[in-house]
């Protein structure tokens, strides 16, 4: 009895990006409308397929943000988060997509890609909400983007990923209740950030004034992880009640 050559599955490959910034103190997420089918007109991340055979996945990752965002390697902090790879996720066919999150300040307004018809910045609650419907499973990839930022916030110093070259505490403050999603007690905040050796430095004698007392200015230092870590704080009743009858 003859046996059947086996046969690989035929497997598509493409790179989706949760590009994050802040916007008037709103963490906002870029989003584009997909200007094809599937789900033609419905909002979705950015990203696309593989450009060749031989094209890395980092290269396609950054070649993806550059095309989105006009930034390099070196200006944003990009690292990979997950793959997904359900087997109904894309209409198309057997489609995995490798996830990157990337993160920086000030990004400026978005320009559509060649399979979209539109790109804007859109308040991540919109998204996590389920406000604001997306294409394919990219509102678990924003989510599982965002809680990844939201974690990282608590051991690394990825917020300052968030500011520009120099920021004062206050402005590294809103970063924290952005992406946590929760106001903070600045004294509370300003005490907890001194305490951490290596995660922030003083820019000389740089201040910033904003119409009140003139504040310090702050660089990132070299170091990465926060050692005491900045804990988030555990939400109110009320606060959990909502997110439950979010999800």
């Amino acid at each position: 009895m003859q046996v059947d050559a086996w046969k690989p599955t035929p497997v598509l490959l493409t790179v989706d990006l949760v590009i994050l910034t802040l916007r008037e103190g709103r963490l906002c997420v870029l989003l584009v409308e997909r200007g094809e089918d599937p789900f033609q007109g419905m909002s979705a991340l950015p990203g696309g397929f593989l450009s060749h055979a031989g094209e890395e996945i980092l290269d396609a990752a950054h070649r993806e943000l550059s095309e989105e965002t006009a930034l390099v390697a070196g200006w944003v902090h990009l690292e990979q988060l997950a793959t997904y790879g359900a087997a109904g996720r894309d209409p198309r066919g057997r489609v995995v997509s490798v996830a990157h999150l990337a993160i920086a300040p000030g990004l400026p307004e978005p320009v559509a890609g060649t399979d979209a018809t539109d790109a804007a910045w859109v308040p991540a609650d919109a998204v996590l909400s389920g406000e604001l419907e997306l294409a394919f499973d990219h509102r678990r990839i924003v989510t599982d983007g965002i809680e990844r930022a939201r974690t990282k916030l608590e051991f690394s110093a990825l917020a300052t990923a968030f500011c520009g070259e120099l920021f004062t505490i206050a402005e590294l403050q809103q970063v924290y209740e952005a992406v946590w999603g929760t106001e903070l007690d600045i004294r509370n905040f300003y005490r907890k950030v001194q305490a951490i050796k290596g995660f922030i430095i003083p820019a000389g004698s740089g201040r910033r004034t904003t119409g009140g007392r003139p504040a310090r200015l702050y660089r990132a230092d070299p170091k990465t992880v926060l050692f005491p870590p900045l804990i988030r704080p555990v939400p109110s009743t009320k606060e959990e009640d909502k997110r439950k009858g979010d999800e």
